[in-house]
């Protein structure tokens, strides 16, 4: 394991989770723990604060796990995770354990209660500093197209206390 500055492998990051089928967001409570896949995130420079950002519609397991956790990790495979990755992202954890279903261990995180997918891969643990429902009336209407539902994604900005890359 190594630890690295949040914004070393960024391009390495945007590119797996454009073209590699993203990464696993992962988040705990007392009670439950799931993952999902994500597709969309951002890091960068905000408040002072090194930041994970990350998009969860409300009609998602993890959005009310969130809801409740301070914490978050985010795990960025460094190859095939794709059928995980499928499952993850197709299924709802509220019907099952995602862990179980797809064969993916947990493994404690350093600094967060949240676990991270044991994976080689990069590793984020954040902690949740400011969660935001995004307003319709400020989208560009460009974009309402990704929302035919109409059910927008609430961004949740996290600290990134941990960055590590593992084998």
């Amino acid at each position: 394991m190594s630890d690295l500055p949040f914004m070393q492998k960024s391009a390495e990051v945007i590119k797996q989770l454009m073209e590699g089928g993203g990464g696993f967001l992962t988040v705990a409570t007392p009670d439950a723990v799931n993952t999902m896949t994500i597709g969309w995130a951002q890091l960068g420079v905000f408040w002072n604060l090194d930041l994970l950002t990350v998009a969860v519609r409300k009609s998602r397991h993890t959005f009310w796990l969130l809801e409740r956790a301070e914490d978050f990790t985010v795990s960025i495979p460094w190859g095939d995770c794709s059928k995980a990755l499928a499952y993850c992202g197709s299924h709802s954890g509220r019907d099952g354990d995602k862990f179980a279903a797809c064969g993916l261990e947990k493994r404690p995180a350093r600094r967060v209660q949240s676990p991270l997918v044991a994976l080689r891969g990069l590793h984020y643990e954040c902690r949740t500093v400011f969660k935001a429902p995004m307003d319709a009336r400020y989208l560009n209407a460009e974009l309402e197209s990704l929302y035919p539902l109409r059910d927008y994604h609430t961004l949740y900005f996290g600290e990134v206390l941990a960055c590590y890359e593992t084998d």
